[in-house]
């Protein structure tokens, strides 16, 4: 009998580890089959995919403080594209960008929110998909996270504690900031403060050069939860400026290209009480108002 055998040399596979594949958000470098990138923790799927198109998907930020509503609207809107092409056509790319509109949809249709979104880059979730107009011949690519209110307040406070946040806002094309309007319209000015912080940020925010590139891009401020209140939906930029001066000033002064707007998804909401939560806000009936009309907009003004 013979000891002798065989063996498929397969040190060749080592050469798929030797390239790195850069990381569609902050460009740094990961192994072929990461799923994650090692640096930002963004879904290495956007790069792979992006690799394969023409034209290079474009970043679109929805940010704002934590309880914003930034899941629910971006679930809703996900939603309403995705079953009512008339107005704008919405198609999902990659399975991981279903997840964010599967959550939203399923929690509202059980009368509830969707669960806070964790602090952990890992845990968010991202939607990268195809937007197209009725009248338009080519998709525009775009990419946007459900990025955590927590998470971008750490980030303001203490600029690069989170390299996924600042890579993607240094190349975000336009901005979705949500306000609680329902904060507002009890008068609570922890809203304003937030968002004046968070303006300051974008406006100072530099690329490898130093040169400002926070204002050079649409801004659409969403006063969101504005169900509670009909003046809202009359006259968002006037309601803005009645229950937060900061705000609007900062948006008078340094962004050049804004506009208001007045959201809401929860027709009718109520509180009850939970164990170890205490008082929970929840949604009665889904009644969605003003959801396509901002994202209209920043697509109307994309340079693509």
């Amino acid at each position: 009998m013979s000891k002798n055998a065989v063996l498929d040399l397969e040190s060749y596979r080592l050469a798929n580890y030797a390239v790195q594949v850069p990381c569609y958000i902050c460009d740094g470098g990961n192994a072929f089959d990461a799923e994650l990138c090692r640096h930002c923790f963004a879904p290495m799927a956007i790069a792979h995919q992006a690799a394969g198109q023409d034209v290079e998907p474009l970043l679109v930020a929805t940010i704002g403080a934590s309880g914003a509503g930034k899941t629910v609207y971006l679930g809703m809107l996900m939603d309403m594209l995705s079953r009512r092409p008339e107005r704008l056509q919405l198609l999902a790319r990659g399975a991981f960008s279903l997840t964010l509109q599967q959550l939203a949809v399923e929690a509202l249709a059980t009368c509830e929110f969707p669960t806070k979104t964790p602090s952990e880059p890992d845990r968010w979730n991202w939607v990268h998909c195809q937007v197209r107009g009725p009248k338009q011949r080519r998709a525009v690519e775009l990419i946007m996270p459900d990025i955590a209110g927590e998470a971008l307040l750490e980030e303001i406070e203490h600029p690069h504690s989170y390299p996924v946040i600042r890579s993607f806002l240094l190349k975000s094309s336009a901005i979705l900031l949500l306000v609680d309007g329902a904060r507002l319209h009890e008068g609570g000015r922890d809203q304003d403060y937030f968002v004046m912080k968070l303006l300051t940020y974008l406006s100072e925010l530099g690329d490898k050069n130093g040169k400002k590139t926070g204002r050079d891009r649409p801004l659409a401020l969403l006063l969101s939860k504005a169900d509670q209140s009909e003046e809202a939906f009359e006259d968002p930029a006037g309601y803005a400026k009645r229950h937060a001066s900061g705000l609007w000033q900062h948006c008078q002064e340094r962004f050049p290209e804004h506009q208001f707007f007045a959201t809401g998804v929860a027709g009718t909401c109520a509180f009850r009480n939970s164990m170890g939560e205490g008082r929970v806000r929840i949604p009665l009936r889904v009644e969605p108002r003003g959801i396509v009309e901002p994202f209209e907009w920043i697509i109307g003004r994309l340079k693509t």
